[in-house]
């Protein structure tokens, strides 16, 4: 998982992708989960928590550009 500091160092364009990244990835371990072929249940809450992460910054970004 990716440290705060980390995501906030990024443009809004890679924050962006990835996000586009993770949801892939999200979406490939619930198939893997639903299939039975996931090993590390614990990447699923890993991955939707750096979405949360990726998604706070691009808004706190989008609530300041906008005052």
């Amino acid at each position: 998982m990716a440290k705060a500091a980390d995501i906030r160092a990024k443009t809004d364009d890679e924050l962006a992708t990835r996000l586009g990244e993770l949801k892939k990835a999200q979406f490939n371990l619930r198939f893997q989960k639903a299939s039975g072929q996931l090993t590390n249940t614990a990447q699923v809450s890993q991955t939707r928590k750096e979405i949360a992460q990726v998604k706070s910054v691009l808004g706190e970004r989008r609530r300041t550009a906008a005052k």
